[in-house]
């Protein structure tokens, strides 16, 4: 007989989970900056303002991933923006909710769990928030993995159009087109982080069922 599949929960954070986050993000990202593990207080402060959109992905009562967002308004809409100056003060004085946009703040897998589509599942509960606040899209800037191993042939851009014709793999922005975001431009100097020179691509996902 085959063995049943443990259920995957995706529930929103809660301060006892703080902890746990922390350290799934030290495992998840362990060769970059220590500026993409969260501080406990950054954590406490994404579920004061904005506890609905802040979620963790549990299995077997171990959280596995987690995913944090806020709200904002970008003027222009397309702005030119790093990680800093969405969330970088700590204090996530962007968060507007009278915003029109879900920005993805960070996710974060542990390694032993990925490939089981649990990344998905979070992407697909953002949407499902975005939806149920009638906001007008989700927006993030996503690190170009793999940049720095192209980034004496290309520029960021080129890197980035080839990722969209499906010419190179990039974990990050390979996976986000595949859940149906699109690229809008590169991030330069987004958040420090040596494995795509800093840089970014601008994406975002539009709420089909916006204003209605």
């Amino acid at each position: 007989m085959d063995s049943v599949r443990p259920a995957i929960i995706i529930r929103n954070i809660q301060q006892k989970d703080i902890s746990q986050i922390v350290d799934l993000q030290k495992e998840s990202f362990p060769d970059v900056a220590a500026g993409m593990v969260s501080a406990p207080s950054f954590l406490e402060n994404h579920i004061r303002l904005f506890p609905e959109g802040q979620f963790c992905a549990e299995l077997n009562e171990r959280i596995v991933a987690s995913a944090c967002s806020l709200i904002i308004s970008l003027q222009p809409e397309y702005a030119e923006h790093t990680w800093y100056d969405i969330v970088g003060d700590g204090k996530i004085t962007s968060h507007n909710p009278k915003g029109d946009s879900l920005y993805a703040d960070d996710i974060s897998t542990h390694p032993n769990f990925r490939c089981l589509g649990i990344a998905t599942m979070l992407y697909n509960i953002r949407k499902d928030l975005a939806i149920k606040l009638n906001l007008k899209r989700i927006i993030g800037g996503g690190r170009l993995l793999h940049y720095c191993e192209h980034a004496d042939k290309m520029s960021a851009m080129e890197y980035a159009q080839k990722v969209i014709k499906g010419l190179v793999k990039d974990p990050v922005l390979s996976f986000q087109l595949k859940n149906g975001f699109r690229f809008i431009k590169i991030l330069p100097n987004y958040i420090y982080d040596t494995s795509s020179l800093n840089y970014a691509s601008f994406i975002e996902w539009l709420n089909p069922r916006y204003g209605r």
